[in-house]
């Protein structure tokens, strides 16, 4: 898709046309929600390798605002793509 739409204006046109069907979007908000909940968790793992909330009870923490902090952006990022 990057190719085509970045080769002329129809084909950004074409590309453009696609992703105004539902079913893309879908899949594309499931995709890119796959990969802010990967980089969210990322992120966590590198705090925890900076030292902090190593513990049973950080490491709780971690992952309840890990879960937060991603619906918040993929409720987000849902809003940006529709």
């Amino acid at each position: 898709m990057l190719s085509t739409s970045l080769s002329s204006e129809a084909g950004f046109e074409q590309v453009k046309a696609c992703l105004q069907n539902p079913f893309a979007k879908l899949v594309l908000w499931g995709v890119l929600s796959a990969l802010l909940y990967h980089l969210v968790a990322g992120i966590r793992h590198l705090v925890m390798d900076a030292g902090v909330g190593e513990s049973l009870e950080g490491g709780r923490l971690g992952s309840k605002l890990v879960i937060v902090i991603a619906v918040v952006l993929i409720v987000l990022l849902g809003v940006w793509i529709w």
